[in-house]
């Protein structure tokens, strides 16, 4: 199948060895002429100036495996596997927090450099556009939006996990030393639909899997995407509506049939995606590759069907709380899709009298012959981070090589329209009934009538847990907080954010006035 990556796979060495450079700092406080990579660059070769925003796209998937465990891990729909090396990390899904865990620091340091690659592309692309004819100035325009739109995701979820957080406006670094106060959460957020609203003129009305250019690339929809994202963080449903109602008007987008293989090969740049990060073996057993590793989510002990294929590390574990919910809804595919079952696992269920009977498909044998054993560190594996052994590519081996990661797809749309119409606002082209019923039949579950927010957030707990912590934000967003008072877990809202890295309280002291 063809991506992104197939695309610039010959020029991307380049663009990756220049963001390595700007990615390797270990402080944000560095002075620019040090974060920036555009020294020896002939701006008047404006057919270059694709390069600089292949360069923001190559920041913005390189994300560490614990970013993404970090900012998911909290929820009622997942815990962290135990018995290992990274406590911290098992006692922050506890909500016992370390300041100076490393992980947090990692998080934020990290995206913070990749937010400032793209506004560092951003100034590089505009010095190409003062050479370049009117359609360069256009296409310019078009990948600074492109630029803008990968900014806005990678600063929507860290202002999900820390609340107020800096919001960079250039590539000058030094500018965040000079600020008095630190923006809300609230501040970001309008920030970031504002930004938004700048984009959309300017980027392909197209879905990103119709991109010939840079296939997977963002569009227009993938804007109006984190417009309604950022309006659901402020309680602005009308705007929410009115951006995801633009999405589902379009006609462009549709769930894929198959849930199961969503997540897998089959699944990748679909018509369900609005934006993923995109990864590739390039078709080859060997050699080249663009990755990202999927092992903290693989089982410790499997047999897979094909040989030498690498088992995973445990530490993401659908939790007991998500399992039987979602066989007390008689959920099938979703949950075999979310979750791969050890024999441990399944007894532990039966242990409790009310599950002792399972449907007969609940096994520790994946559909495509994996058989997950039992290890110690956990009873379950997050089954939307695994790709079978059999769609790995022949000489491949590392755990879940070759698949994408998604961050926005169609079905979270659907269901952040539904809600927004049961706190009132008004839709178009479609009925919260309609959202959640295309759902719900794809997960092969009857239509219902009268949605009310009960019920689309619990559609949401079934189809979007295990995704980029999506569940442990809305229950925050609408003050939920007791459903995260589960298997022995005390939270109180005081524990919705995590506290500022001690690193980066050290470098920006303004951090220590506020209250993470």
């Amino acid at each position: 199948m063809k991506t992104m990556f197939n695309t610039i796979k010959i020029k991307s060495l380049l663009v990756l060895v220049l963001v390595a450079a700007l990615g390797c700092s270990d402080k944000l406080d560095e002075p620019q002429e040090n974060n920036s990579f555009t020294g020896s660059t002939d701006f008047t070769k404006t057919e270059d100036m694709k390069l600089s925003i292949i360069g923001v796209y190559a920041a913005f998937q390189s994300r560490g495996w614990e970013q993404p465990l970090l900012i998911g891990v909290r929820g009622d729909d997942v815990n962290a596997g135990g018995l290992g090396d990274q406590q911290d990390f098992a006692e922050t899904d506890k909500f016992n927090y370390n300041k100076d865990y490393w992980m947090y620091n990692s998080l934020w340091e990290n995206i913070y450099v990749d937010i400032i690659a793209a506004h560092t592309a951003m100034d590089q692309i505009k010095r190409y556009q003062d050479f370049a004819n009117n359609a360069g100035v256009a296409l310019g325009n078009q990948y600074i939006a492109e630029a803008k739109v990968l900014r806005a995701i990678m600063l929507f979820h860290i202002s999900q996990v820390w609340g107020d957080v800096f919001i960079p406006e250039s590539s000058d670094t030094s500018e965040l030393l000079a600020l008095t106060s630190v923006p809300t959460q609230a501040e970001v957020m309008q920030h970031l639909s504002d930004q938004m609203d700048e984009a959309i003129p300017n980027l392909p009305d197209m879905r990103p899997n119709e991109r010939t250019d840079l296939p997977g690339g963002v569009t227009k929809y993938t804007a109006l995407a984190i417009k309604a994202l950022a309006n659901q963080e402020l309680g602005n449903y009308q705007a929410v509506a009115d951006a995801a109602g633009q999405i589902i008007s379009s006609g462009k987008f549709s769930l894929y049939p198959d849930f199961y293989e969503l997540f897998k090969t089959p699944g990748k740049l679909s018509n369900e995606v609005l934006l993923d990060m995109q990864y590739s073996d390039f078709g080859q057993g060997q050699g080249d590759r663009e990755g990202h590793l999927y092992a903290p989510y693989g089982p410790q002990n499997w047999t897979p069907a094909v040989a030498g294929a690498s088992s995973g590390w445990g530490f993401y574990e659908p939790s007991m709380k998500f399992i039987k919910f979602m066989l007390d809804r008689n959920e099938t595919v979703r949950l075999e899709t979310s979750v791969l079952f050890t024999n441990r696992g399944i007894a532990e269920i039966q242990a409790d009298p009310q599950y002792a009977s399972l449907p007969s498909w609940i096994s520790n044998t994946t559909r495509d012959g994996d058989r997950i054993n039992d290890y110690a560190r956990a009873l379950f594996a997050s089954g939307k981070h695994y790709l079978p052994s059999n769609q790995l590519i022949p000489g491949r081996t590392a755990y879940g090589s070759n698949k994408n990661y998604t961050i926005l797809r169609y079905a979270e749309i659907l269901l952040m329209y539904a809600e927004a119409l049961t706190h009132g606002a008004n839709g178009s082209g479609m009925t919260a009934d309609q959202a959640v019923n295309l759902v719900r039949q794809r997960a092969g579950l009857g239509t219902i009538s009268g949605v009310t927010l009960d019920q689309v957030l619990n559609e949401k707990y079934a189809e979007l847990s295990m995704e980029w912590g999506k569940r442990y934000f809305d229950l925050i967003r609408l003050g939920r907080a007791n459903e995260l008072n589960y298997d022995g877990r005390t939270f109180s809202m005081d524990k919705k954010y995590l506290p500022y890295p001690q690193g980066q309280v050290d470098q920006f002291p303004i951090l220590a006035q506020r209250n993470n």
